[in-house]
């Protein structure tokens, strides 16, 4: 499972960056606009989710829960500091995806107790994109986390996180992560819509 964090930058906007995402074969998409209000990511939120309807692509918003609701998107992606996993899941019901960050096994654990459906686990890497950023995991972490989910029998995807480059991503699904999350290296590359495909084919093959 890859997934797309938007993201912009001097050259995308975050339509654009999703466009291009979804253009290289993502199929699973999070609009993230941390200091934005609701009122500037509702029209940004509309377009995102019928380019994600277009393309068959989840789609899921970043912290407002109110929001998702109100779009009827897939799902809602809730930070260290945003509403409760269980808040959320009251007020959203089941028919949405909610996942959570999370940076220890005692966060996974209290994700999954509340009725989480995915884990979004990191920072791998020190990473620009993200202020107040937790203690990074590295290859090591990501390996604890697992032995420890293992032996408490909790059974939900994990997704690597932060600062993470096409060469990392065989080493870190090789320690039992079940997904990676991107935004910058797509980004970044000379042409991003190759660069997913590369991505893509990468993830899939490990």
């Amino acid at each position: 499972m890859l997934q797309f964090i938007s993201h912009y930058t001097e050259k995308y906007s975050y339509l654009d960056s999703i466009t291009l995402a979804l253009q290289g074969g993502c199929r699973w998409i999070q609009l993230r606009m941390k200091d934005a209000t609701d009122d500037e990511v509702r029209p940004i939120a509309i377009e995102a989710q019928q380019l994600c309807q277009k393309f068959g692509a989840t789609f899921v918003i970043d912290d407002r829960v109110a929001l998702v609701k109100e779009l009827h998107a897939d799902g809602v992606h809730l930070g260290k500091n945003d509403m409760p996993i269980s808040e959320a899941r009251r007020l959203l019901g089941t028919d949405y995806i909610i996942g959570g960050t999370a940076n220890t096994f005692e966060d996974v654990k209290s994700h999954y107790e509340s009725g989480a459906d995915y884990i979004g686990c990191g920072p791998y890497r020190f990473t620009t994109t993200k202020q107040k950023l937790s203690p990074v995991l590295g290859l090591d972490g990501y390996r604890r986390i697992i032995i420890e989910m293992r032996a408490a029998h909790i059974d939900i995807p994990i997704v690597a996180i932060g600062g993470i480059t096409q060469a990392d991503i065989p080493a870190i699904l090789a320690t039992g992560i079940t997904g990676i999350a991107l935004s910058g290296t797509v980004l970044r590359a000379a042409n991003p819509i190759d660069e997913m495909k590369h991505l893509i084919s990468i993830v899939n093959h490990e």
